[in-house]
């Protein structure tokens, strides 16, 4: 189903001044309004409301894809649904997320699709659970100007960067390849494709070390503004209708097993965080652009973050049947062995519980056998 929340459009005005602390404290006082009117609403009056002081330790990653987090995060908004403390933990890439999930160093993780799947796959199911969709698009696959790359047939003795190795721009660049006949150096090839932290593809890009990335936003944007680059693939192009799961809002199963209500609240203010990156664009531009700098230690144009929000759509919708085709992209590149079984990989029953309470549509949701 459709998520209710539109798609982002462009817009053309430019923010002058950078995002003010009132900016950031009337988002977080809509995180919170939301979390609210949510929680009195789930179970339907028969649970108690979530006790004070649960901690949750979330994770993220400094990325647009991860923009409910980052809105969160800058505006307390989060932590004041909870009722208690968030802590905080920055990813570059999804694997990485996965282990601390593995790990029970994290409760809950906003991370791509793919890294889900393989998780949930090695787990045998039994560590996490896909609670809510976050991002649809945002990935691209961008060139270098003066690489002499025109077409898909121009990537004979190139260098691309994903980055990690495994996580879902990872898959989707290796599934791309591969029907367009291209084998890897390390099989008897002429193509490397090279997993790299996203701010070492802009350097290597301006240092013309790599020849292309196949990555997410803000850094397709940030490839073609700083580094000299252009999109050749904008993954949209290449699913149905033109949306994708990108992102996605993991739990522990122990820790929802053990904090239903903690859940539901987490989950309500991330619905509230992706209508207000519909409504409230500009805003949320410059919130995002303060919170990627401030995160990974490098000013992030204002921009880019515009360009970003251009390619993408936010949604609380999982996306299921995308997250099911990725699987079987996994398994078509190698990364699993067999035919994933994804029954229990999706569980909307607290989003649907949820939106219920907000008065919004609910959502059907299987991500396969």
């Amino acid at each position: 189903m459709r998520s209710a929340v539109p798609q982002i459009r462009p817009h053309r005005d430019v923010l002058k001044t950078p995002c003010s602390a009132a900016t950031r404290a009337r988002l977080g006082r809509g995180l919170v309004a939301a979390a609210a009117l949510g929680a009195a609403a789930c179970g339907g009056g028969h649970r108690a409301p979530a006790r004070a002081g649960v901690a949750l330790r979330l994770g993220h990653f400094p990325n647009v894809t991860h923009a409910q987090a980052l809105l969160g995060r800058a505006g307390g908004g989060f932590e004041k649904a909870l009722g208690g403390r968030v802590e905080w933990t920055q990813f570059n890439a999804g694997p990485s997320a996965v282990e601390a999930l593995f790990a029970g160093a994290v409760d809950a993780s906003y991370v791509g699709p793919n890294p889900a799947i393989n998780g949930f796959v090695k787990s045998q199911g039994r560590s996490f659970v896909i609670v809510a969709g976050a991002t649809s698009g945002g990935a691209a696959l961008v060139v270098r100007n003066g690489a002499g790359i025109a077409s898909s047939a121009d990537f004979h003795g190139r260098t691309v960067a994903t980055p990690q190795l495994g996580n879902t721009q990872d898959v989707a660049a290796r599934l791309w390849f591969a029907a367009h006949g291209y084998t890897l150096r390390e099989k008897g090839g002429d193509l490397t494709i090279l997993p790299l932290a996203n701010p070492d593809q802009l350097l290597m890009f301006q240092k013309q070390q790599i020849d292309a990335a196949w990555t997410v936003e803000p850094w397709v944007s940030r490839l073609e503004q700083e580094g000299g680059g252009r999109v050749l693939v904008d993954e949209r192009t290449l699913w149905p209708g033109g949306r994708f799961a990108t992102a996605v809002l993991v739990v522990r199963r122990e820790f929802l097993a053990a904090h239903p209500d903690a859940v539901e609240r987490l989950l309500a203010a991330h619905v509230e965080a992706t209508r207000t990156l519909a409504r409230d664009r500009e805003a949320a531009a410059a919130v995002l652009a303060g919170e990627i700098a401030r995160e990974t230690g490098a000013r992030l144009p204002l921009a880019a973050v515009r360009a970003a929000l251009d390619r993408i759509e936010p949604t609380w919708d999982p996306l299921a049947a995308t997250i099911a085709k990725a699987a079987a992209d996994a398994h078509r590149v190698g990364f699993l062995q067999q035919e994933p079984r994804l029954a229990g990989l999706v569980d909307v029953g607290p989003l649907n519980r949820v939106l219920a309470g907000l008065g919004l549509p609910g959502i059907t949701a299987e991500a396969g056998p």
